[in-house]
């Protein structure tokens, strides 16, 4: 099992990088040519969502990504050290705002990937999407 590991600060420009990435390994991974497109809109979206959890808590630490390659399958986890998945609100407008942009998301994500999980626990969260792969022919 293949593992490439990207860390990038989070800042809105890295997420293209992210996104060119993830489409590369997984071509590399086997994953159908039809899937790329989605796969790289669900990248951007869960990097731009790491991205923006970050901002709103303030947080330095970089936004994670892990690019696993298996036996049949290629999966991508996006990470973030945001305390929770929506933070507390500061006022009321400012709190719906961010959990209507977190749902938007997250339901764009869940549209794009078949196999997704989302992790929130109080040191983090992550996104975890998985495609089938089959193995490349190389010549």
């Amino acid at each position: 099992m293949a593992t490439v590991e990207l860390r990038f600060s989070a800042s809105p420009e890295h997420v293209r990088t992210a996104r060119l990435v993830a489409a590369a390994v997984a071509r590399r991974a086997g994953v159908d040519e039809s899937a790329l497109d989605e796969l790289r809109l669900a990248v951007g979206e869960a990097c731009s969502r790491a991205v923006g959890l970050h901002a709103i808590h303030g947080l330095t630490s970089p936004v994670r990504v892990v690019l696993t390659e298996g036996e049949k399958s290629f999966s991508i986890e996006v990470g973030d050290d945001a305390p929770s998945a929506v933070p507390a609100p500061r006022d009321s407008s400012a709190g719906e705002a961010a959990e209507d942009t977190d749902e938007l998301g997250l339901a764009v994500i869940s549209g794009l990937v078949d196999d997704v999980e989302v992790i929130s626990a109080a040191n983090g969260g992550a996104i975890r999407m998985s495609w089938p792969a089959s193995t490349p022919s190389f010549p």
